[in-house]
Parts: structure tokens; C-alpha cells; sequence
């Protein structure tokens, strides 16, 4: 068992990299277009209609996207998650400014943004697969507008709407979608498999249960050869999520007993609770914004502790 007690990297490219290494990889197409198929409801064929638009080597506040490519006049943006993330609408607009800006840079669209005529552009396609602990419905919609100040002025209405499209992949939901599109079933068993196998064997190491996760795929698994094939990627992806999940836990349990301090130097129970709940939040926002030395920084810091209180609009309850 990995040791729970790994520091977190500052970088966050690791993010959910084996999604995209099989559904972004442009070895395999045919399994982007079923898994496009099965979200839209279409019926395309021929793998080499999709262009994969992923932004390589671009990272901007620790955020880098799984998968986006084109085809039908669609620009397609596929995140994987294995935390619930209601963030996702403003982590879209970030990603598509970065996929547009590229498009329309490139001469093969002969795109002038300073015509007088209307520009034509794909239409964007948001979707993300959550396969997380946390209990949610087989489809969720999450708002950008939910992002922004509640009781807003009727004439403070934003002007950019989004809305993404969150799926859960989690083995047992989800069924016709994954029955559609046999590549993401076999992820999400295969993820499935993981998490129970380790479940039941607490001193088991990551590669072994990658391994025994693999020969648990059914025999006709469209991607058991791929993953068995890339094993030693495959290991070295599943560990680095493992161990980032397992420390994001650690930081969670010392929050709590950080937060429970401030509410006990106040001698009241509801301040324990308060206290542990306003830092529980602190932390929260700063995991998902992937600023992680910030994160261990709070828990020792209790100065830099009550600027980021500040910063992130958070005062005393």
C-alpha cells in the first residue's frame, strides 16, 4: 500500500492522465468516436473524421485538459474526475479560450476575426466523467452562473453562459451510456476492480492490483490488450492518482484537527464546529484551484491561514 504520507506534487498534470491516455490517444480513435457516439447519440464510423485538439504542453494555474478534438463541426472537451468538482464551467472557459485560440491561429481555417462577415466556428460540446466516491445522480448539469455572486442586480446578468454536462461513469451507473460505448464500460470496471481489490487486501500493492484488475476484464475487453500492452504506464498513472487522492485525505483529516484547535481555543463545541468547517472550505478551494503548497502552507501558517480566510471571503462564523 502506498504510504499516505507523500508529499503532493506542484504540478497537477498527472490529473486523471489514464482517460486520456486511452480515450485522447490518437492510436485509438475508434474508441474517442464510440465514446462521442454514445454521449451525442450518433452513429459515425470512421475514426479518421476526429481530429484531437488537446493542447500539449500548455498548463495554465496547474490545470492541463484530458481530451478535446473535433469532428461534425463540434469541438469536443472531455474531462475525467475522480473528485467531485463543481468548478468545472470555469475550468471550460479556460480550456475552450485556449482550443479556440489555437483553431483560429491556424491557416488550414482561414479565420479572420476582423471581418465584417460572420466567422464560422464548431460548436462547443462540454462533458465530464466523474467516477468519484461521493454519491451523485447519472447526469448532473453543473451552471457557470452558478459560479458567480448570488442576489445579483437584474441589470448585472453575466454575459458568458456555460453548462457542462457531468456523467457518472462509476461501474453500475450509467448503464446504456457504458453499455453504448464498451471502451468506457471496461474503464469504468476496470477502475471498479481496482478500488475493490484494494479494498479487500489492505497491505496489496498498486502494481499487483493493477495486474489482478486487468486479468479480472472480461475476455472480449476492447482495451484489456491496450492496457495490458502499456502496463508499466498504466501502473505509473493509476499510482500517482492513488497517491494524490490518499494526501488530498491526509490534508483532509489535518484540516479538521487544525479547525477543531481554532474552535477549542474559543471553548465552545460550536466553535470546534465552525472552526473545522470554515478551514474544511479553505482547503477545499485551494485543492481545487491545485495549489498545493498553499495547502500544506495553511496548516502550518496561521498567519498566512487567516490571509487566505480573507482572500477567499471566509470570516469567522
Amino acid at each position: 500500500m502506498l504510504d499516505a504520507g507523500h508529499e503532493l506534487n506542484a504540478n497537477r498534470e498527472y490529473k486523471d492522465r489514464l482517460f486520456k491516455f486511452i480515450f485522447g490517444n490518437p492510436e485509438n480513435k475508434k474508441w474517442t468516436l464510440s465514446l462521442y457516439n454514445a454521449v451525442n447519440g450518433s452513429s459515425y464510423t470512421n475514426p479518421e473524421d476526429i481530429k484531437i485538439t488537446t493542447l500539449k504542453d500548455v498548463i495554465y494555474m496547474n490545470m492541463r485538459n484530458d481530451v478535446s478534438f473535433l469532428i461534425a463541426n463540434t469541438m469536443n472537451f472531455y474531462e475525467s474526475q475522480s473528485t467531485y468538482n463543481p468548478n468545472m464551467p470555469m475550468r471550460y472557459l479556460i480550456y475552450a479560450g485556449m482550443v479556440y485560440s489555437a483553431y483560429v491561429n491556424d491557416d488550414e481555417h482561414d479565420i479572420n476575426m476582423y471581418s465584417t462577415r460572420q466567422q464560422k466556428f464548431p460548436v462547443p460540446k462540454l462533458a465530464c466523467f466523474y467516477n468519484g466516491k461521493k454519491e451523485t445522480e447519472d447526469v448532473t448539469i453543473q451552471y457557470l452562473r452558478d459560479a458567480f455572486p448570488d442576489n445579483l442586480p437584474e441589470n448585472m446578468e453575466p454575459d458568458i453562459f456555460i453548462r457542462v454536462k457531468m456523467i457518472n461513469i462509476n461501474y453500475g451507473k450509467n448503464r446504456e451510456l457504458l453499455n453504448a460505448c464498451l471502451p468506457l464500460r471496461d474503464y469504468s470496471l476496470f477502475i471498479h476492480e481496482i478500488r475493490e481489490i484494494l479494498a479487500k487486501n489492505k497491505d496489496m500493492t498498486m502494481d499487483r492490483a493493477i495486474g489482478l484488475a486487468i486479468d479480472k476484464l472480461p475476455k472480449d475487453s476492447l482495451i484489456k490488450p491496450f492496457l495490458s500492452e502499456h502496463k508499466a504506464e498504466v501502473t505509473r498513472m493509476c499510482i500517482t492518482e492513488y497517491d494524490e487522492y490518499k494526501t488530498m485525505e491526509k490534508f483532509k483529516r489535518e484540516g479538521r484537527e487544525e479547525g477543531r484547535e481554532e474552535g477549542r481555543e474559543e471553548g465552545r463545541k460550536e466553535g470546534r464546529e465552525e472552526g473545522e468547517a470554515r478551514l474544511s472550505s479553505l482547503l477545499k478551494t485551494l485543492m481545487e484551484q491545485g495549489r498545493n503548497e498553499d495547502v500544506q502552507r495553511v496548516l502550518v501558517d496561521k498567519e498566512f491561514r487567516e490571509q487566505m480566510y480573507k482572500k477567499y471571503d471566509l470570516p469567522e462564523m
